[in-house]
């Protein structure tokens, strides 16, 4: 399945935050249950954003026949990054060192629930990193997500865990997975 790719600058974001914003009520809320603080739609906007204030935030949301089928964004790590803060087993300088240029994180993928197991996710995910010119892309991944299925999906794209992480009190504790920009779907 072809989903049709917008590509979105945080100048765009006024557009398209209710979009987002539905979308990850939708998912969140109604397909996976997700509740508490951390996941209410007030403090997803807030994240939202935080993220879209820093510099080199882009997104993409994808359409089919006018309807939105999924989103994802992100933005590239600046020199004074706390990404690699909460890390539970701290990495190396060298691997933490950023400069805006060397490492993008994917903060959200999100895909309504009839374009999930279509391919749709991997398309927002590849138009996203089409345009991205860091040399690797790190996310975070709840590892119960789909009792570990999210995860292994990430896996198949190429990504491998580096570690784990609680970047939030309230939030779950995440999988840390990176893989170059450039990479083969295995």
């Amino acid at each position: 399945m072809t989903v049709e790719i917008h590509q979105a600058t945080a100048e765009r974001l006024p557009d398209i935050r209710p979009t987002i914003l539905d979308i990850h009520a939708e998912v969140r809320h109604g397909d996976f249950g997700l509740t508490g603080p951390f996941y209410e739609t007030r403090r997803y906007d807030e994240r939202l954003t935080a993220y879209a204030s820093r510099p080199g935030w882009t997104a993409v949301i994808g359409y089919q026949d006018g309807e939105p089928v999924g989103f994802c964004f992100g933005f590239p790590l600046a020199a004074d990054t706390k990404w690699w803060a909460p890390m539970t087993s701290p990495q190396t300088r060298e691997f933490t060192r950023e400069d805006g240029k060397r490492t993008v994180a994917l903060n959200e993928i999100v895909v309504r629930k009839p374009w999930r197991g279509t391919g749709t996710a991997w398309q927002l995910h590849e138009a996203w990193l089409s345009q991205r010119r860091e040399e690797r892309v790190t996310l975070l991944v709840n590892p119960t997500a789909g009792e570990g299925a999210v995860q292994s999906v990430y896996e198949a794209w190429g990504y491998r865990k580096i570690g784990e992480q609680q970047p939030f009190p309230d939030s779950p504790v995440f999988a840390s997975l990176m893989r170059p920009v450039r990479a083969v779907r295995s």
